[in-house]
């Protein structure tokens, strides 16, 4: 039998193909993949310091939560991996399916298939696993917002308007879990899109007026939730109680201190080790990073941060069209404010809101939804028309 060869405009084709194949790979921003990775293993060694003694004591497997996390940091690189292969522009035909499944995901939640912890009641219990669709709301936030501001030449009132109102359901719906830090990142992450969006300053005003007045009517007519104003009226009045609201800032500023310059050495930390900061593993992990490994790997994180900001706004400079520049400039929004607000309640700079660290803190929902919007933001760069 006579063997076959591929004809010559075969073996072209395959090799254009190949070619494109490693233009968009060389166009991948592996700075910012590796600093994401960086920061999720170092994440998971504080999350196993926090974790050990506690599990141990209680006669359970010391490395459960190392175990879990890890899973959950190998399913984020998947998810990472495939959102950047996907061309962004598919989400043009299906962001508002997306969108949909997200808004009725916030209300199943909130009905007895939703799994209430200590008085909240935002997650799925899957066997083992717990699921919060509010981390998933953020980014879909993104999606649709993105979407939808890309399709107008102009941000009229009436685009703002249907803007607000794409925004403002899944916002309610979380708050009403109660999830007040979510909430307040999604209204940060919209603000910052609205602006990029280019609508006229004067139409920014207005929404800034009309949303001071809002918060000022909710408090009035006690919208806000009794526990939620005693977190910023007692974050007023830090020196006065180590009891009650204050009890978490009062432990984790003294964690964080006792580290000095260079940290009491990993698995080494008094604060850690004894258990004295309340939900370290989640919501407070920087101070087993403030303690452990001192000042000077507290920056080292907080600038590895820094570099994740850089890149996300690079890519919004460089992408290609309106679409791109705005997925970019919600990533960035959602992650520059989440690092703010997880450190900032930390140290004492803000009040305590129940913010997880973007790959740091333990949890399977936050850590995919980081390395999606880093796959995002990757796919955007990819795409750009022209190499800078």
């Amino acid at each position: 039998m006579a063997a076959h060869y591929p004809s010559v405009p075969a073996r072209w084709s395959d090799r254009r193909e190949r070619h494109a194949a490693w233009d968009l790979l060389s166009r991948c921003d592996f700075i910012l993949v590796g600093s994401a990775v960086l920061l999720s293993l170092i994440g998971a060694v504080m999350v196993y310091s926090a974790t050990r003694v506690e599990m141990t004591a209680a006669g359970g497997d010391p490395k459960f939560y190392l175990k879990r996390q890890l899973v959950w940091l190998a399913i984020g690189l998947v998810v990472m991996v495939v959102v950047a292969l996907i061309d962004y522009h598919w989400l043009e035909q299906w962001a508002y399916v997306l969108y949909g499944l997200i808004v009725m995901s916030l209300l199943a939640v909130l009905t007895h298939f939703g799994h209430v912890s200590l008085g909240a009641q935002r997650w799925f219990a899957l066997g083992p696993l717990d699921v919060q669709p509010s981390e998933f709301a953020a980014l879909a936030l993104i999606v649709v917002v993105a979407v939808y501001c890309s399709r107008q030449e102009t941000m009229f009132p009436r685009n703002l308007v249907v803007v607000l109102a794409l925004a403002g359901v899944p916002i309610l719906l979380v708050y009403k879990q109660p999830d007040l830090g979510t909430a307040l990142i999604m209204v940060v992450v919209l603000t910052v899109m609205i602006v990029t969006s280019g609508a006229r300053l004067r139409y920014l005003v207005v929404l800034a007026v009309a949303g001071i007045a809002g918060l000022a009517a909710a408090i009035h007519f006690k919208l806000i939730h009794a526990y939620e104003l005693q977190r910023f009226t007692s974050f007023l009045h830090q020196n006065t109680a180590t009891s009650g609201a204050n009890w978490n800032l009062a432990q984790s500023i003294l964690a964080i201190a006792s580290g000095g310059a260079f940290g009491t050495g990993v698995f080494h930390g008094a604060a850690t080790n004894g258990g004295f900061v309340p939900a370290q593993q989640t919501d407070f992990i920087f101070t087993a990073v403030g303690e452990q490994l001192g000042f000077a790997g507290g920056v080292l994180v907080i600038a590895l941060f820094g570099l994740i900001a850089f890149r996300l706004l690079r890519a919004a400079q460089i992408a290609r069209d309106p679409l791109g520049r705005m997925l970019c400039s919600g990533a960035l929004a959602l992650l520059a404010f989440s690092v703010f607000q997880n450190v900032g309640m930390t140290i004492g700079l803000i009040p305590i809101a129940g913010i997880p660290l973007p790959f740091v803190s333990y949890g399977g929902s936050a850590m995919i939804v980081f390395f999606a919007t880093v796959g995002l933001v990757v796919n955007v760069e990819m795409r750009r028309s022209t190499r800078r």
